[in-house]
């Protein structure tokens, strides 16, 4: 357990310059799975779908209606529709209108819809917002573990780049010998063949 803590530490010290402990939640997590080498990114709006309660389904359900076009060309029509019939219809027939102009009735109506729709409504947006911090804090995960890890791959890059380098100048330091010696057997070479 303690060398597992010590490696989060080391990682973490190496990554971000910080201790483990001192990071934040979310880089926390990310340092975490930088070691286990196991994937970050998942899918936030299937888990917050999943933890919705009945209520919270029912008012996404009511905002997503009352914010649509098919709503407010229905409630148009049902105004123009009881508008007509009381101001038009009924009078024509010779029938009582049930809610006569000014329509006190139908402005209860509406107040009562709009009473209830409203915080509905509010309690949808306020549930959005918080799909959209856990989706904001998910995006935070993913972009600083690709990030960290594309810092890894230069460290890699760049050291095999070192050995190679250092892989090159044994080679050459080896060559320039074996250069130096053959020229040196060669001159001997010529020597011996010019006291000949």
């Amino acid at each position: 357990m303690r060398d597992a803590i010590q490696k989060l530490d080391t990682e973490a010290r190496r990554l971000l310059g910080y201790g483990f402990r001192e990071l934040e939640s979310e880089e926390r997590r990310v340092i975490l799975q930088i070691v286990r080498r196991a994937a970050i990114a998942r899918n936030i709006a299937d888990e917050t779908d999943e933890a919705m309660s009945f209520g919270q389904r029912l008012a996404d359900r009511v905002a997503e209606i009352g914010g649509s076009w098919g709503f407010i060309i229905g409630f148009a029509l049902f105004l123009g529709a009881w508008t007509g019939l009381n101001a038009l219809a009924l009078p024509r027939l010779g029938l009582s209108p049930f809610d006569p102009y000014p329509f006190i009735f139908l402005n209860l109506i509406l107040s009562m819809v709009a009473a209830v729709q409203a915080p509905i409504i509010m309690m949808s947006q306020n549930r959005q917002a918080a799909k959209d911090r856990a989706a904001a804090e998910h995006d935070y995960e993913v972009n600083l573990k690709s990030e960290l890890e594309i810092m890894a791959l230069h460290e890699k890059l760049d050291a095999m780049r070192a050995r190679e380098l250092a892989d090159m100048t044994a080679h050459l330091i080896v060559l320039s010998q074996q250069t130096a010696e053959a020229a040196l057997r060669t001159q001997t070479v010529i020597e011996d063949a010019v006291r000949v």
